[in-house]
């Protein structure tokens, strides 16, 4: 990804080098002064002009050294952030675009998690392992090869402690892989704990759950803090290890090279420019350490996040899909067969028509494989087996986005936005007047509460709706439904989880709603579906009766069952009352 951006790397690479020559130029220029220095000083002169000279041209050195690594750094941070943001992007558009099933099998904790830690980690690796490795490892060969020409013999012990070093480094990152990929799954997991309890509070807060709570937080959270001290310690395990090598070398080298000065052999600037390449030499080997730990955080992360990067979606959409600006919601089941995996069939051989503008209504027993019809219609999943027509074309052949925007969704669970009740209202048609906002509301049934509120339409709603009732929730999902204008309308269990006032409510809020729209209404109610056209009974994924409500119950099946254990207790105690 970095190659993207290779003016940015070239430009930070070209410092790099610039930072590097006048910072490695430094020793030479300063043991060439000492030498002259300390000629001019046996022949009793005190050259201070040389020794200014000398100043002079360290700090201009160091000013150049100071200005590049600053651009250096600033074009390294300035990377990092550019493949970071790009990751962040691709990241997001992968979850957003990818099927379903993969959001069954993930949990928004462990997202969360990759999203945020996985790619900072990658971000802070590539400013340290991009940018810094080359650097030091540039710096090592280069200040090797200066010490050897200076002298081979004492060039050779300087270096001779680097194989040591290289070997232990090997076998921490590897150790180290292993346990940073531990605590990123411990932090995932930790981060699931909180967005479950945060969400549910007051579910946990209901059930005096709180203790409960606290100590499964607790016990994942003291396993985070263990295992990074155990990285910690790893890694100043690894770093004492380096620096001690390093300080034994320099001990060995002031030894051999104090001896090779008095016999003439080296000189006293020779000597000082092997002493300051040697505290040159330490930067690179200290620094290895935190290499090491960049590198081995970088892997771990990054073989994380392209476990999502990489996942394949089930969902395929071709290249030369077709567009349809207003369906005319003909909607044909022709042997439809799913399974959310090979082994379950949810649906089987499913066959059924839904004419324009007509009103069809699906109830079964829960688990019986309503909900998954009105997941299959818009391709939140594709089908096993068969195929759903849409005014008789396959809908795997017409565009995804096109395809959503002719259906109305309102399912069981509204979810809303902790955003104004107008954006809520408007989301999916983020262009839409105050008007049309307004308009939705009273169709829906829900401007009049909405006109009591201090700030009406603008209003901030909490998080998930929880400021809001159930059917206010319903109605404020039926009004973001009806602003699209969609051709289909498929309300999934709508009015399950409201009491029957609110449901008597939203019943009527719904038949404007329905007028000339081809609907599917899924409901395990036999209040919701008894006025639609035709009436399904789905159970285990295969149709066993079809009729009008009226039909049905002659049939004296299972619409009959359920018709008897819901609507004729509450019809036969209406009759009594009557009667008394």
């Amino acid at each position: 990804m970095a190659t993207r951006h290779k003016w940015n790397l070239i430009l930070a690479y070209a410092c790099m080098l610039g930072a590097t020559t006048s910072f490695l130029i430094t020793p030479k220029f300063i043991g060439k002064a000492v030498d002259k220095i300390a000629a001019s000083y046996n022949d009793g002169i005190i050259p201070t002009s040389l020794i200014i000279e000398t100043v002079i041209a360290i700090v201009l050195l160091m000013s150049i050294r100071g200005f590049l690594s600053f651009w250096q750094t600033s074009l390294g941070e300035n990377l990092s952030h550019k493949i970071a943001y790009s990751l962040r992007n691709k990241f997001f558009n992968k979850v957003q675009t990818i099927s379903f099933d993969f959001h069954d099998k993930w949990h928004t904790g462990e997202l969360i998690s990759r999203a945020i830690s996985d790619i900072e980690n990658v971000r802070m690796s590539i400013n340290m392992g991009l940018m810094r490795a080359p650097y030091f490892i540039a710096m090592f060969v280069i200040v090797s090869i200066l010490l050897i020409n200076l002298h081979w013999m004492l060039g050779i012990i300087s270096i001779a402690f680097m194989p040591i070093i290289s070997f232990n480094s090997i076998n921490v990152r590897l150790k180290m892989r292993q346990l940073l990929r531990k605590i990123q799954i411990t932090t995932a997991e930790l981060s699931t704990i909180s967005q479950e309890n945060f969400s549910g509070a007051r579910v946990v807060r209901s059930f005096a759950s709180s203790k409960y709570e606290q100590s499964k937080f607790d016990s994942k959270n003291q396993e985070i803090f263990y295992q990074t001290i155990d990285a910690e310690k790893l890694r100043a395990k690894n770093a004492t290890f380096m620096r001690f090598a390093f300080t034994v070398s320099i001990g060995i080298v002031l030894l051999i090279g104090g001896r090779l000065v008095i016999n003439n052999e080296l000189t006293w600037g020779e000597l000082t420019q092997f002493i300051i390449y040697m505290q040159i030499l330490s930067m690179p080997v200290t620094m290895a350490a935190w290499l090491v730990n960049a590198y081995a955080r970088a892997v771990s992360s990054g073989e994380r996040l392209f476990e999502i990067l990489d996942a394949k979606s089930k969902l395929k959409e071709s290249t030369n899909t077709l567009k349809i600006e207003k369906s005319n919601g003909h909607i044909i089941f022709d042997n439809v067969s799913f399974s959310y995996d090979k082994n379950i069939s949810i649906i089987k051989n499913l066959n059924f028509e839904i004419k324009p503008g007509e009103k069809i209504a699906i109830i079964g027993t829960p688990g019986s494989g309503k909900t998954t019809i009105a997941n299959l219609i818009p391709r939140f999943y594709d089908v096993t087996d068969g195929k759903i027509l849409l005014d008789n074309i396959d809908i795997r052949e017409i565009n995804l986005n096109s395809l959503r925007k002719n259906i109305g969704l309102i399912q069981q669970d509204i979810f809303l936005f902790a955003t104004t009740i107008r954006e809520n209202i408007a989301y999916g048609k983020e262009n839409a007047t105050i008007e049309e906002v307004i308009n939705a509301a009273k169709t829906a049934q829900i401007h009049n509460y909405i006109e009591t509120l201090d700030k009406g339409y603008d209003t901030i709603i909490g998080e998930r709706g929880t400021d809001l009732s159930g059917g206010q929730k319903q109605r404020i999902g039926i009004a973001r439904a009806v602003i699209l204008n969609p051709s289909i309308l498929i309300m999934d269990d709508t009015t399950s989880s409201v009491d029957t006032e609110t449901e008597s409510l939203i019943n009527d809020s719904l038949k404007t709603i329905m007028e000339n729209r081809t609907t599917l209404i899924i409901s395990n109610r036999i209040s919701t579906v008894q006025k639609a056209n035709k009436i399904f009974v789905i159970e285990k994924g295969e149709i066993i009766e079809e009729g009008r409500h009226q039909e049905l119950l002659e049939k004296n099946g299972k619409y009959k069952n359920i018709y008897n254990l819901q609507l004729k207790p509450t019809e036969n105690k209406a009759t009594t009352t009557i009667n008394k």
